[in-house]
């Protein structure tokens, strides 16, 4: 995708979010990506310029970090045709799983994974709606690693840059991509 279009298709994402003030507490502003939902070309022009970067040297499945990050992932992942993986929080699927705990500014939580579903040996892309501090995506990469696989990269749609998520993921992946930056 030329740098013309990537621009363009940031500024479309940026029209299309929303700025929910003093949610989910007071002080912040929340990005609510739910209104690109709305327009089925804006989403295939997010899935396509994701995969596009892919298309040579394609990932072995794509992980969708629960619950933002299915809606993107699964779309990559059947562009792609290759396996989508759900991250779910701790206590939401069925069976065995694998997981990692992670810090959070009030506590710690833990996503998890079926066990059996990252190969070994595969390359895993990670992908959520939202980098922020990068706790998550980083647990995920965790999470990828016990199971023997190798982080192919990290996608967002939105990248909050004040946050410093991105610094926290490197050690996994340089390929950080990020369609819109705050």
């Amino acid at each position: 995708m030329q740098l013309t279009n990537k621009v363009q298709l940031a500024d479309k994402i940026k029209e299309a979010i929303r700025d929910v003030p003093d949610f989910p507490k007071p002080g912040i502003l929340f990005k609510d990506i739910t209104p690109i939902f709305l327009d089925p070309k804006l989403c295939n022009e997010i899935t396509d310029a994701f995969c596009r970067s892919f298309s040579t040297s394609k990932p072995d499945a794509i992980l969708g970090i629960e619950s933002r990050g299915f809606l993107f992932g699964m779309l990559m992942a059947s562009w792609l045709n290759i396996p989508f993986i759900m991250v779910r929080k701790k206590g939401k699927l069925p069976s065995k799983t694998v997981s990692q705990e992670y810090n959070l500014e009030y506590g710690t939580a833990t996503i998890e994974v079926h066990t059996g579903m990252i190969k070994k040996g595969w390359n895993v892309l990670i992908h959520d709606d939202l980098l922020a501090t990068g706790g998550t995506a980083k647990a995920a990469a965790e999470i990828v690693q016990k199971c023997g696989a190798k982080v192919a990269g990290f996608t967002f749609v939105v990248a909050l840059d004040f946050l410093k998520g991105e610094e926290q993921l490197t050690n996994y992946s340089k390929n950080i991509q990020c369609l819109v930056h705050y």
